[in-house]
């Protein structure tokens, strides 16, 4: 028998089921810049790159809220990279004047990532590439000593990076402070597990 080659499928989108279809459309369309390219009262499909969609949201009044979600397994987190950590810090700003805040904040030391909660309770994590470069970060998690000892990385206060990127710091300078532990969060981290 021959020896089949695979090929490379990479990730074209993600399907929620939804009971909140328009509050969701919305809440994305903030936070991420989702636009939607068709919607019924059936679902929704949004992009916010040329593809035909990135996100599909399905509804139906089948479909109920499920109180013990954080204890069930399933999906953690979907996540959105910006180009940049201004941007990151720039949409941080923007979202929080909007009363959207992040439930959490790391610097995984090879990503700066804020977690946010959609309207039915997903969390959404926002981050920027520390290395600006696919092939460092991935060098750096595979073999830095660092990542093995903390792969969770250090909690951060989004406030305090706001201020020290304003007051002059670096993107470089920012990590390094705020990996190092500089930067704690001025209250728990919701980690959206059960403890």
């Amino acid at each position: 028998m021959s020896e089949q080659k695979t090929h490379r499928a990479v990730l074209h989108h993600v399907t929620l089921k939804t009971t909140r279809l328009q509050p969701m459309i919305d809440w994305y369309g903030d936070v991420v810049g989702m636009k939607t390219m068709y919607a019924f009262p059936g679902g929704a499909w949004l992009s916010n790159d040329s593809a035909n969609h990135r996100m599909a949201l399905l509804a139906s009044p089948a479909i109920s809220d499920d109180p013990n979600k954080l204890h069930h397994t399933g999906l953690h987190h979907t996540a959105f990279e910006f180009a940049s950590m201004d941007a990151l810090l720039d949409s941080y700003v923007r979202l929080k004047a909007a009363g959207i805040e992040p439930h959490m904040a790391l610097d995984h030391g090879m990503t700066l990532s804020f977690y946010y909660v959609d309207p039915d309770g997903n969390s959404v994590e926002l981050q920027c590439d520390i290395f600006g470069d696919w092939n460092l970060s991935t060098k750096w998690m595979t073999t830095s000593a660092e990542f093995a000892a903390n792969p969770i990385g250090a909690p951060v206060d989004c406030d305090a990076l706001v201020a020290a990127r304003d007051a002059g710091a670096s993107p470089d300078e920012i990590h390094r402070r705020a990996y190092a532990g500089e930067f704690p969060p001025t209250k728990p981290l919701d980690l959206r597990l059960p403890m």
